[in-house]
């Protein structure tokens, strides 16, 4: 349901080129705000913007959140096309696996900047509109690997406990501010990193795609994937008004694996 103040309001989604960032962007859209999407696929990203309403409700912008500066520049082209940002969602994200003994230095550094880094510098860079406003959201999509550890993923893991720790920190920061900041903590999801893992499975393992899905979602005590439309009616929630005391949360959305 649109709200008027949602109507005036402009979110911004990393990430929003398929799977859980696209369906945030697009319930977003339907909850009244204007949506920027970014992310690194170009066309990708024009895909979406254009499915969701063209430039009057959603606009595509790339992005690599890893950098700092290209942050910056992307931020201010999406201010141009939207003005201030009042919700951020940072959904970007990257999961590579390998055994602790494997996990080189690369590949350590590349999921701390990807999956941490692009919070911290996506955050900075609109939290002034948000203290401008004296109103914001600020919801960063971990992942039930930021609540509990995981084998072969450690600096994934690493990376979402740190997401995790951020988002408290800032909650209490800017308690007093009006702006919340919570994180949503997906299990496994039906997207292409989900995909990406069950076909390392069938490779590794000979076993059958179906039965891989299921290795995955066996965790999940409803036996089942995350929708990514689950992950996103959780973001609008919080973009509400009625999510005006909810901060500093970690919201598992996994079928009751994490309690």
């Amino acid at each position: 349901m649109k709200t008027a103040s949602a109507v005036t309001r402009h979110a911004l989604v990393t990430g929003g080129s398929r799977g859980i960032g696209a369906a945030i962007a697009g319930t977003l859209v339907g909850a009244g705000f204007r949506v920027t999407v970014t992310g690194r696929d170009a066309t990708a990203l024009a895909e979406v913007a254009s499915r969701l309403g063209g430039a009057q409700r959603c606009r595509a912008v790339t992005m690599e959140v890893a950098d700092g500066a290209d942050v910056e520049r992307a931020m201010a082209v999406a201010r141009e096309g939207f003005g201030p940002v009042a919700v951020l969602v940072n959904n970007a994200g990257q999961a590579e696996s390998a055994p602790f003994a494997r996990t080189d230095t690369g590949l350590f550094e590349r999921m701390l900047a990807i999956n941490l880094g692009g919070v911290f510098h996506c955050t900075r860079a609109v939290l002034p509109d948000m203290l401008a406003a004296k109103w914001g959201r600020v919801i960063n999509i971990a992942s039930t690997a930021g609540l509990v550890g995981y084998a072969y993923v450690s600096a994934y893991c690493a990376a979402k406990h740190g997401v995790i720790g951020l988002t408290r920190a800032l909650a209490l920061e800017y308690a007093t501010k009006g702006i919340t900041v919570n994180a949503v903590c997906p299990g496994y999801t039906e997207t292409d990193i989900v995909k990406s893992a069950v076909a390392n499975i069938v490779a590794k393992t000979g076993r059958g795609e179906e039965e891989a899905r299921g290795e995955l979602a066996k965790g999940n005590p409803m036996k089942r994937l995350v929708m990514p439309h689950e992950v996103a009616d959780t973001v609008r929630w919080l973009c509400g008004e009625g999510a005006a005391s909810i901060t500093g949360q970690s919201i598992a959305v996994a079928g009751g694996e994490v309690m």
